[in-house]
Order: C-alpha cells, then structure tokens, then sequence
C-alpha cells in the first residue's frame, strides 16, 4: 500500500478520524453493529497514543437537513458501550459550541460529532466546510471504507489542510481487495448475484480480465439467459440490457473466463407470502411463472466450481433470499465459501447483501474478510480510482 498509514504518521494531539457509523436503524435502535464493531481497533490504538479523539460521521440520507431520526445519539451510547468509556456527544458537527467542546477535551476522551449532512456543503464537498472540519485536529485519519467511492468534504476536502493517513480498517480493505485483484492465487473466481445486470456491468467487464470463472446468480441471471434465446417466463429481465448481456457472453468466451449461469431455478407464479414455488424443469421457466433463488443442479454445479477455486470474491445473492422459503442457494453458496476458507482458500465477501446473507449463514467468522463498503467495494472491482484514498498522503 502507497498511502500513509496510522504506522507512518506522526500522531498529534487532535486526531479527527472519519469512521462510518452509517448503521441500520429501527426507530432509536442499531439493528447491526458490525461498522461500529470494525473501526475499534482504530479507536483503541489511537486512545493508548492518549490522543484527544474527535470522530465524524453521516448516517442515512437526511439531504442537508436536521433530521432527528438521523442524529448520531444513539451510536454514541454504543460505542459507549462497546469501549467502555463516556462518548461526548456534540449538537453539530461544526460551529462555536463544537470548538468548546474540542478544547475541553482532555486527553483519552472521544467527542462524536453530529451527522455531516446535515450540513448539505458535505455532500458538495465544499472546502469552506471542509476547513471548519480539520479546525477542529492536528491530524486526519481516514477509517470510513464505505465512503470513499465518494468526493466529499469529510473524505476529500479535509486532506488538503491536514496531514493524512488510513486507518487499520482501510488499510485492511486496501490490502485485501487490492492484493486480490493484483495477484491472487489461482484458480481465481468472482460469484456475482442481486438483481439488475446495469449496477454490475463495469464490474463484469474488470473481472473477465482477472478471473478464470465466474458464477452468476440473482434475478441478473435472467438477463443472460435471455441474451442467449432461452425462454424465462416472468423473470426480472433488462430489455435494454440484453445487448450488452450478449457482448460479456462473447468476451468472456473469447477470454477464455468459465461462465456459469443456473440451469434449473425455484420459480413461483408471484412474490407474495402465500406464494406457491417449484422447481423447473431445466433451463428453461414457463411463461407465467418467474424465477426467485437458483435450483439444486445449479447449486451443485457451483459447488464444484467454489471446491476447485483458492481465491473467491462474492458480491451479491443468488436469489430473493430475504425470504427463506427462496433463500436456499445464497445460504448453501455462502457454507460452500465457508468451507473451503477453512481449507485456505482466501474468500473476501463485499455488499450489503452478501454480508446479510453470511450473517445469516452463520459463517461470518470463517471467511477471510468481510468488506464493509458495497459500493466502495464494487468501485474497487471495477478497477476504478476512489476518491477518498487518492486524496491521503503518499508515503515517503
């Protein structure tokens, strides 16, 4: 890795240090804690260095706008929590009262600043913003993987008035995903699933240069079907998408990649609760009835495939899998992938989904790594430059 790390950096009394605390919430409580849960061993070594430790973060989508339901408050008591320490929760995330608390501050303490978009110049990535942030430290620590596919003024602007480095969490992305794409072990495969080919595209089209296989699942599956004449019925198909479909089956032939595609899938009239589901009887799915989660011949085909790999990246579900009655195939899948870790294969898991569908699996700990940024991690896999890692430091 080029970029300054925390290793590299001199630590300076202020440390403001950007995590993603863009948790999941019903009402007042965190459903999952697992982005809080992975920046504490960047909190912790900056807490022993006896920094004074001022965090920010946004939370959901509340469009530069105070929006109560979006307010950091109940992280703090989390992370208050988990630590074992008072978090000093600010009213804002800039401004006179923010300073005071900033310069009352003693050592070892943690101040939560409020969320950043409430403020709409962070989404703006405005440098008047941007400065008023890095006021506020004497050095910048970027922790916050899920947000640095993003040009704002808590991931881009404020390295250019502070010094700059990544967190242990982004550095373990970093090496995890970059190592991968650069020189994984073969035979290298990437499983791709979730529901519309056009969010993937850019990603299909990087990865055919680097896999030798790839799975495909998920309602995208219809559409390469389609794209190769094969009747689907119902199914979620991309119309406009059937070309470019056509066009990835043919490179990857001529790239040799193995693609595989489900050749027998669970199907149902409708997606409703009293919804009767079958199994079809080949490749092919009757005109009225619509596929949701592939079949027990796909998911021993990929089996094989997954059995035979030594490097496995996996974004997104094989079917509608929020519905256990068609969760079948991204829970045997996500076993599979647990299995053959244990047996050191190196699997790396991004998106919010795929996650989901490990949690569930409950094999989370069995994998290698466990990205926590979807669309960070997509833009990584297309091989495109994020902008909240370009702009840290380079190491000398």
């Amino acid at each position: 890795m080029d970029k300054m790390t925390m290793k590299d950096i001199a630590i300076r009394d202020k440390v403001l240090v950007r995590v993603d605390f863009n948790v999941p919430m019903e009402g007042n409580k965190i459903t999952d804690t697992t982005r809080i849960e992975r920046v504490l061993p960047t909190i912790r070594y900056l807490l022993e260095k006896n920094c004074r430790l001022i965090l920010m973060s946004h939370l959901g989508r509340p469009k530069g706008k105070v929006v109560p339901g979006m307010s950091l408050a109940p992280v703090a008591k989390k992370l208050e929590e988990l630590l074992g320490q008072k978090v000093i929760m600010a009213s804002d995330c800039i401004g006179p009262e923010v300073k005071n608390l900033v310069g009352n501050l003693k050592p070892g303490e943690i101040l939560l600043l409020e969320n950043l978009r409430f403020h709409p110049e962070e989404e703006k990535n405005d440098q008047g913003f941007a400065s008023q942030l890095a006021a506020l430290g004497d050095i910048f620590i970027q922790d916050a993987f899920g947000t640095v596919h993003r040009a704002h003024s808590s991931t881009v602007g404020i390295c250019k008035f502070l010094p700059s480095a990544a967190g242990f969490l982004l550095e373990k992305e970093i090496k995890f995903l970059g190592d991968v794409l650069k020189n994984p072990e073969r035979p290298f495969l990437a499983i791709l699933g979730g529901a519309k080919v056009s969010g993937k595209i850019a990603v299909i089209d990087n990865l055919l240069n680097k896999v030798d296989s790839l799975l495909i699942g998920g309602a995208m599956a219809y559409t390469f079907l389609e794209a190769q004449g094969i009747k689907v019925g119902k199914s979620l198909v991309e119309k406009d998408k059937v070309d470019l479909a056509r066009n990835i089956l043919k490179k990857a032939k001529e790239k040799n990649v193995v693609f595989l595609l489900p050749t027998d899938h669970v199907i149902v009239e409708e997606i409703s609760e009293t919804a009767e589901s079958k199994l079809s009887q080949g490749i092919e799915i009757p005109d009225q009835w619509m596929g949701v989660d592939i079949g027990p011949g796909t998911i021993s085909r990929y089996k094989t495939v997954i059995r035979q790999s030594r490097t496995i990246v996996w974004n997104g579900p094989m079917g509608v899998f929020e519905d256990k009655r068609f969760a079948a195939g991204t829970m045997e899948i996500a076993q599979e992938i647990g299995k053959v870790t244990q047996d050191g294969v190196l699997s790396i898991v991004g998106g919010g989904d795929s996650v989901a569908a490990v949690e569930k699996a409950g094999v989370t700990e069995k994998l290698s790594h466990i990205s926590t940024g979807g669309g960070a991690s997509l833009e990584f896999l297309e091989g495109k430059e994020l902008p909240g890692i370009a702009a840290l430091q380079e190491k000398e």
